[in-house]
């Protein structure tokens, strides 16, 4: 039976700790088709999900390398290319919360590092993965930004994430006529291993699940999509 994703092939972001998404979102990708490159800044993380993934009879290559710094993205870039031939399938899932305080008690370098992480490598990426996609024909990015409004302490990460959203409207505005389509998926509270650590939550029944993340991303890079740009996409679970 072939996949919804059979002959593509995609780079995906942020591939890095179990029990993550960007974990689930190359599985549910490779059980689809999809050959894979999955990137992050662990040499040692990337590599132990490659292996994983090509436990489970996916084509992966592990990319590790900052994904903020221009000159590693570009190398990472001509990795992937060198390895496959071209790319269909970007998947911008690198970043995170890492600072959680007052905005004024945000200094210069959490602020850089928040933006870095969450909005300067997404751009990075799809810069130097925009002309392959228009050579191959067209293809798909797919961003994450982030559902509901922003909250207070995490004033980088609410900039960034809604940078995300004006990253993904402008590239499908200049995308179109390439045929490249441009969305984000913005989740809600995901049941990751290291927010159900943090949390602790009692009772998971509003939280949004990792599959169901993952589960977005493949609609919105799939055929089933075709006519869907320039959209965010949230998915929050039963927390609404």
């Amino acid at each position: 039976m072939s996949g919804l994703l059979d002959g593509k092939i995609a780079l995906i972001s942020g591939v890095s700790n179990d029990g993550q998404i960007g974990q689930t979102v190359a599985q549910v990708l490779a059980k689809e088709g999809a050959a894979l490159g999955i990137a992050a800044r662990s040499q040692k993380n990337v590599e132990a999900r490659a292996k994983e993934l090509e436990a489970a009879g996916a084509k992966v290559l592990a990319l590790a390398g900052d994904l903020s710094a221009e000159a590693q993205v570009e190398d990472l870039i001509k990795r992937m290319l060198a390895h496959y031939g071209k790319i269909h399938l970007l998947v911008n899932l690198a970043g995170g919360l890492t600072r959680y305080k007052p905005a004024v008690d945000h200094s210069l370098e959490d602020w850089s590092s928040e933006i870095n992480n969450n909005l300067l490598s997404a751009f990075l990426l799809s810069r130097a993965v925009f002309p392959h996609l228009r050579e191959s024909g067209g293809g798909c990015i797919i961003n994450f930004s982030r559902a509901g409004r922003p909250q207070a302490n995490m004033v980088a990460y609410n900039c960034a994430k809604a940078a995300i959203e004006a990253l993904t409207q402008t590239l499908a505005l200049e995308g179109r006529d390439a045929k490249i389509r441009v969305n984000a998926v913005a989740p809600g509270l995901v049941d990751t291993a290291s927010n159900m650590a943090a949390m602790k939550p009692k009772d998971l029944g509003k939280w949004t699940r990792r599959e169901d993340i993952a589960q977005a991303v493949l609609f919105l890079a799939s055929d089933a999509a075709a006519g869907i740009t320039g959209q965010i996409l949230p998915v929050a679970g039963w927390g609404i």
